[in-house]
This record gives C-alpha cells, sequence and structure tokens, in this order.
C-alpha cells in the first residue's frame, strides 16, 4: 500500500501579513469589538502564525476580516523630510500635546529624567512622513499614532532601557509613516496605538 504525502499546510506568510493581522487587531480594539486580553491573546496567535490559514481564527470574528489575510501590494517607501527639527526639551518636567496641535515634518524629542507624550490621533498630519530623533537618558518617550499609521523604530539604539513598537513597521500608501532614530540610555521609547477602555482613550 503506498502511502499518501500529507497534504502541504498552506501558504507561508511574511512578516508584513502578520503586522496587517496586527494592525486590525489594534483597530479592533479602538472600536471596542475586543478587550486588552483578548487583543493580547489574539496578538500572540498572529505573532506566532507561519502559514495563511493560522492567521484566520484571530481575525474570523471581526468585519472584513478575511480580507486582511489576503496579500497587498508592497508600498513605496516615503521620502524623508528635510529641514531643521522642532526640539522639545523635557529634563525633570513633562511635556504633552494631544488634540488639534501643528504636527511638524521633523521632531527632536530630548529627556533627561522626563516624560514626553505625543498624541497624534486627534489632528490632521500634513506630512507624509514624520521624523522624531529621539535622545533619552532616563526618562521616557510615549507617541501615540493613528489607527492606519506605520512606524519604523530600527534605527533606535538602546543601552539599558527599552524600545517598544506595537504598529506595523511597513509604510502603506496613503498613510502616515514615522521614522524614529536615536539613542534611549536607561529610558524608554514607546510607540502604540491609543487603547480605548470603556469609552476612554489613554
Amino acid at each position: 500500500m503506498t502511502v499518501q504525502p500529507p497534504d502541504p499546510p498552506g501558504i507561508r506568510i511574511s512578516d508584513a501579513d502578520r503586522e496587517r493581522a496586527a494592525s486590525r487587531l489594534h483597530q479592533a480594539l479602538a472600536e471596542g469589538r475586543i478587550t486588552v486580553s483578548e487583543l493580547e491573546e489574539r496578538l500572540s496567535v498572529v505573532y506566532g502564525a507561519r502559514y495563511e490559514a493560522e492567521l484566520l481564527p484571530p481575525l474570523a470574528d471581526l468585519p472584513g476580516g478575511a480580507a486582511v489575510v489576503a496579500a497587498a501590494p508592497a508600498a513605496v517607501v516615503p521620502s524623508t523630510p528635510s529641514g531643521p527639527p522642532v526640539v522639545l526639551r523635557a529634563g525633570m518636567s513633562t511635556i504633552k500635546r494631544t488634540g488639534d496641535w501643528d504636527v511638524p515634518a521633523r521632531l527632536r524629542l530630548q529627556s533627561s529624567m522626563g516624560t514626553i507624550v505625543l498624541d497624534f490621533c486627534d489632528t490632521t498630519i500634513h506630512h507624509p512622513v514624520v521624523e522624531i530623533e529621539v535622545d533619552v537618558g532616563a526618562g521616557s518617550i510615549r507617541l501615540l499614532l493613528p489607527d492606519d499609521a506605520t512606524a519604523n523604530v530600527d534605527d533606535v539604539v538602546s543601552g539599558m532601557g527599552t524600545v517598544k513598537s506595537r504598529v506595523p513597521s511597513r509604510p502603506r500608501p496613503g498613510a502616515v509613516h514615522f521614522v524614529v532614530h536615536g539613542r534611549t540610555g536607561m529610558g524608554s521609547v514607546t510607540v502604540r496605538r491609543r487603547y480605548q477602555v470603556g469609552g476612554l482613550k489613554f
């Protein structure tokens, strides 16, 4: 009797596929469709997936979930903005920008032991690319991005600090792309969407 080889498990997925699925989950959290704990559980499945079929379960009960799994064309990397940056310095203080504020094409954020929070979700960004240079000692920088925005933090060098990004890193057509670079000594740099729990956004 001839033993038939098992059927292949399907099409292997790329990092971009995982990031698209993760972005849809973050959007679902912002829409109030899933909780923070559900987001964490589903993200663990997404980032552990190797095949296309494995991305379907965490997206199956969300509108347009199956369409997210479908491959999308590669995006053209937009050019980096030029000109002098706007500098925000927080020694041991807190700097916060929220609501409708004027977002420059280039920012330099410096924090020795202070906190800088920039919320880009409720304002209009007129640049396809926003470049942010960070210089952190023992302070912290938190960047809250719109649902469709992307951010690349690969060029942030960390000594004893932390660099975390929970948004896709590949640029998308028509969406604002953030390029974050610089250094952090013992501080932290966090890039994420806003959480929404019980009508509150943070």
